[in-house]
């Protein structure tokens, strides 16, 4: 949607003359509001008898005779009576491209400490996706500089991935590295549910001053109430869209679905949804598709938005619900290993659970064959792991082992990356290349001695 076009949609869904209520109520976590002619998404104001602050809200739901509205802020000082006026008819936030930089929360206002951001129009945030015939095909490779996703689970422009792992594995650390390295022109952040300790720790330590400056960072908090989460989700979609019709290359990295899943899920509950998996109500599974589809490139203007999404996966579950929906939804997913987090090797991707569904059609044959075989290897050294570590493994009786016991520490060490380690693409490609030809010849001779005289097929790149 261009500038222009959302203006104008704004416009139409401004209220025309001033629409008020009266509380009536307030359970839990929404106010029972009567009299209030307003659509669900629209923004309202409780204005308190007992101080002057007004609270923004919106109405998430309504009865026969009543709105239910859930708050930004804290419903302390809220009365009986208390007037309730509707302030826009849809949701809508500041947004423009001098958000570069910026540290802003889920209405679209700074939080930095560095004054107001200019020129900015307001814009709704709850745009729908684009069309399948808008989207442009995925057929070109976005680097991280990350070698580990760069070589064994290639990203596409406009792909959509999910980083699924459990607390303390390095997923903030992995997206600082994304973040400074990518080869987008823009990065969106979103951290959805953060403690307000890690926001500063991501944005100062993590990120760095070298991210920041080409990086919109959205923040709600875990403190902040439920709907601010959901409005930080689709606020950075919106600000990332901005930048995609532009014909600017966006990195969208929202940390993470689960917590704004977590969010939805106190929303649908406080309105009377009935709880079904896990006490997760249906509207999660059906807003994730329409967050999680609001990334992908566009036909039109040029530009794309590449997704990155972390999912916290409970106890390491990965069939736990919201995890297991994101994986039907997204283009790939790169799994975090407690295993290799523990033995020091960061970034700590397991490669071989980790998939990238578009790599084969946006990397080269050579390079195709060579992350093949290295997979080969690695999937042949994980079967014998064990009996190595123990001692008990017979040389000879698996070529393929044999080979990924050699040089298993070499492919650790080549995806094996410092925090503030920058992989030039072309470098790593031709480190992959040259191993994958080593090894590769390896094999070949192994299964030769094992079978004088016959050939060997699928030798290496």
């Amino acid at each position: 949607m261009s500038v222009l076009s959302g203006q104008l949609a704004v416009a139409d869904a401004a209220l025309p003359m001033l629409v008020s209520g009266r509380v009536a109520a307030l359970r839990g976590l929404t106010v029972l509001v009567k009299q209030l002619p307003l659509p669900v998404g629209a923004t309202v104001e409780v204005c308190p008898s007992s101080r002057r602050e007004r609270i923004a809200g919106e109405v998430v739901g309504f009865t026969h005779e009543q709105s239910i509205v859930m708050l930004f802020g804290s419903a302390s000082g809220v009365r009986p009576g208390d007037r309730v006026e509707g302030v826009h008819a849809s949701a809508a936030a500041p947004i423009g491209t001098a958000m570069l930089g910026r540290v802003v929360n889920a209405l679209g206002r700074p939080i930095d400490d560095r004054g107001p951001i200019p020129d900015t129009a307001m814009l709704p945030i709850d745009t729908p996706p684009l069309g399948a015939m808008q989207r442009a095909r995925v057929e070109h490779p976005i680097h991280t500089g990350v070698r580990a996703i760069d070589l064994m689970t290639t990203l596409g422009r406009g792909q959509r991935m999910g980083i699924f792992a459990g607390p303390g594995v390095g997923k903030s650390t992995l997206l600082g590295s994304i973040a400074r390295g990518t080869a987008a022109d823009v990065n969106v952040i979103a951290l959805i549910g953060e403690r307000g300790r890690e926001v500063r720790d991501f944005i100062e330590g993590s990120l760095g001053e070298e991210g920041l400056r080409r990086s919109v960072v959205v923040v709600a908090t875990g403190d902040e109430p439920p709907l601010m989460r959901i409005r930080a989700a689709w606020l950075a979609c919106a600000i990332a869209e901005l930048f995609r019709d532009r014909g600017r290359d966006v990195m969208l990295m929202m940390d993470s679905v689960t917590r704004f899943a977590h969010a939805q899920r106190q929303v649908g509950l406080s309105v009377g949804e009935p709880p079904a998996t896990k006490g997760y109500t249906p509207s999660v599974f059906a807003q994730l598709p329409v967050l999680l589809e609001r990334a992908g490139p566009s036909e039109a203007s040029g530009g794309s938005v590449t997704g990155l999404y972390t999912v916290l996966v409970e106890g390491d579950d990965m069939t736990e619900p919201v995890a297991d929906a994101a994986r039907g939804i997204l283009d790939g997913h790169i799994v975090l290993s407690r295993k290799l987090a523990q033995k020091s090797h960061f970034p700590a991707i397991d490669v071989l659970d980790s998939v990238s569904r578009l790599a084969d059609d946006i990397v080269d044959d050579q390079a195709r064959v060579a992350r093949n075989l290295l997979r080969q290897i690695m999937a042949a050294y994980t079967n014998v792991e064990e009996l190595v570590q123990i001692g008990a493994y017979a040389r000879g009786s698996d070529a393929d082992a044999d080979v990924g016991v050699a040089y298993q520490s070499r492919i650790a060490e080549l995806l094996r990356q410092g925090a503030h380690e920058q992989a030039d693409p072309a470098d790593a490609r031709e480190q992959l290349i040259g191993l994958a030809m080593e090894a590769g010849e390896h094999l070949r001779r192994l299964r030769a001695a094992a079978h004088p005289g016959q050939s060997t097929p699928g030798e290496a790149a």
